[in-house]
């Protein structure tokens, strides 16, 4: 069983019960809302939903279909995804980081035996915008990684207009990030994780 089935704030939601059929069979239902780490194959909805998301915005994405496919090849247990009756709305994709700050080589990189989680990109599907989901895929994401015991804490680049939300998520600035994009220029922040949750009463991992 992996680390995230075991947390119970990442299981999966059920708000009805499945019904039986006029032959008297139950009918499975989807999950109304389920987390869990993505995989390789939801890399084309992942990237559709970056797409959408950034390009309208800064021109381009964080992670192209073949870095998503790299990452979630990888580390897949770095990602989290957020799905609503089987359908992906909303993800995280991270990767390990064995710097103090980032780089440009952290773009690309994913380094196994870094203690810093590298947030490459979040994004939430457009029709479900404006109802807090980024913030509640934020703190699960958060809360598993505290049951990671490599994980030690958690760093993400972003633009200042940004910076507000990240800080409500309990992210801190480290002032300008070392990384561009094109002529875009980042704030880097981080959040400490403190590792070994697994090992505290009551920590649900």
């Amino acid at each position: 069983m992996s680390a995230l089935s075991a947390l119970p704030f990442l299981k999966a939601v059920h708000l009805r019960s499945p019904r039986s059929s006029p032959g008297g069979q139950r009918r499975h239902t989807l999950p109304a809302s389920e987390f869990r780490c993505l995989s390789p194959e939801d890399a084309a909805s992942v990237f559709e939903i970056e797409r959408e998301a950034f390009i309208s915005v800064s021109g381009d994405c964080p992670l192209h279909l073949d870095e998503i496919r790299h990452f979630l090849n990888l580390c897949p247990e770095l990602s989290l995804g957020w799905f609503e009756e089987g359908r992906l709305v909303a993800f995280i994709i991270g990767s390990l980081w064995d710097q103090e700050r980032l780089s440009q080589a952290a773009l690309t990189l994913h380094k196994p035996q870094g203690s810093a989680v590298h947030i490459h990109v979040l994004a939430v599907h457009r029709t479900v915008r404006q109802q807090g989901k980024g913030s509640i895929l934020m703190w699960r994401y958060l809360q598993y990684l505290r049951c990671l015991p490599f994980a030690r804490r958690a760093l993400l680049m972003c633009e200042d207009f940004l910076v507000p939300f990240y800080q409500k998520c309990g992210f801190e600035a480290l002032g300008p990030c070392e990384v561009t994009v094109g002529a875009l220029a980042f704030v880097e922040m981080q959040h400490p994780v403190r590792g070994h949750a697994f090992m505290r009463r009551n920590s649900g991992c």
